[in-house]
């Protein structure tokens, strides 16, 4: 295939990085639009190399900030041109994925910014490849369908609500799309090297470090976690056989989901680590947990207790078809590759100084 000019937004984010990044190498002229971040770093900590819009060419990434939320992606009028002009594919990965974040924040950052996204991709003709969450799914339990968005499920968060909406608005619009939904993404497959610790990553912290002994969940609960190399390359894929994927939803997820009860056993291998119990959710009272406990629990553990219950299980028939490769690693041997990497950088396994230097951490921007 010859190079593509693409439109990656979100570009200073850990999947948009990568992406951008991978794009580059395989030839393609990238546009990176990033907002606060000022370089594009990718997932082991290289930084991708820019150069000036004006010198666009194959292999190449130039960095331009903008902002999603505004009209014209927060650019002058001259600049969108430039921008607009000639794009073969948009990437859009920009996004908060926080958890915790006001109404207001979601909607102007994931809802509203999708909508000026898909202005741009319908005005220009341009095919759009939208990047959601598995977790547009809500709180269903059972097998979950690539096909499928609105069965009239409930949502346990508002990013999650968030993301739902802005697959709604690239649905409805006139635009060839394309839907890439990842999981809870963590480290890659092979060693777990992460380059943001956020969002189920400082829930273990707090669990290990025994900051929360008691959670409202079920041991059989499904957590899905998917190797961040691995989202990456599926999105590539959807960029390079459009044609073939257009119109389709695709579930980017791990092997095989991971119950709480492997978390449990994996954790439990590490002797500097504290195991959280489970306890079920009727039975559950956080007003009887211990002061400083109580005030992890509701700052931040709250905003993940759904997750500690559902059963949701996704079907990834599409993504199997096209995928470059599948991610095989499973069970405690998955989890230990990730935990090793948090322990071998010092994430995980030292004692935190206190209360504050966690919660900044959970509220820390992408």
């Amino acid at each position: 295939m010859s190079g593509l000019r693409v439109l990656v937004t979100g570009a200073a984010g850990l999947v948009g990085a990568e992406v951008t990044a991978r794009l580059a190498n395989e030839g393609h002229t990238v546009l990176a639009l990033v907002h606060t971040r000022p370089e594009i770093v990718r997932n082991d900590g290289r930084v991708v190399r820019t150069v000036p819009i004006g010198r666009s060419g194959p292999g190449l990434v130039s960095c331009v900030a903008g902002d999603v939320t505004k009209p014209m992606l927060g650019l002058a009028t001259e600049r969108y041109e430039d921008l607009a002009t000639g794009l073969d594919r948009i990437v859009h990965a920009a996004a908060t994925t926080d958890f915790g974040r006001r109404w207001e924040t979601y909607e102007s950052l994931n809802v509203d910014g999708t909508r000026n996204v898909v202005r741009l991709a319908a005005e220009r003709a341009v095919p759009l490849v939208h990047v959601s969450t598995a977790y547009v799914c809500g709180e269903r339990t059972g097998r979950v369908l690539e096909d499928e968005l609105d069965v009239g499920q409930r949502f346990g968060t508002g990013y999650e609500r968030s993301k739902f909406l802005a697959e709604q608005e690239v649905r409805a619009a006139a635009v060839p799309a394309v839907v890439v939904r990842p999981s809870m993404i963590v480290g890659t497959q092979e060693s777990g090297v992460i380059r943001d610790f956020k969002n189920m990553y400082v829930v273990l912290k707090l669990f290990t470090q025994g900051r929360v002994r008691s959670v409202p969940g079920y041991y059989d609960a499904l957590l899905d976690l998917v190797p961040v190399d691995y989202v990456a390359a599926l999105i590539c894929q959807v960029v390079n056989r459009f044609d073939e994927a257009r119109g389709r939803t695709f579930h980017a997820v791990g092997a095989a989901p991971h119950t709480l009860l492997d978390v449990s056993n994996a954790l439990a291998e590490y002797p500097m680590f504290e195991v959280p119990h489970y306890v079920s959710p009727s039975a559950f009272d956080a007003g009887a947990l211990p002061p400083d406990e109580r005030v992890y629990y509701r700052r931040i553990i709250a905003m993940y207790e759904s997750f500690f219950r559902r059963r949701a299980r996704f079907d990834d028939t599409n993504a199997a078809r096209l995928a470059p490769w599948r991610p095989a690693a499973t069970g405690v041997d998955y989890l230990r590759t990730l935990l090793d990497h948090c322990v071998r950088v010092g994430y995980l396994g030292r004692p935190e100084p206190g209360i504050g230097d966690v919660l900044r951490l959970a509220g820390r921007p992408r």
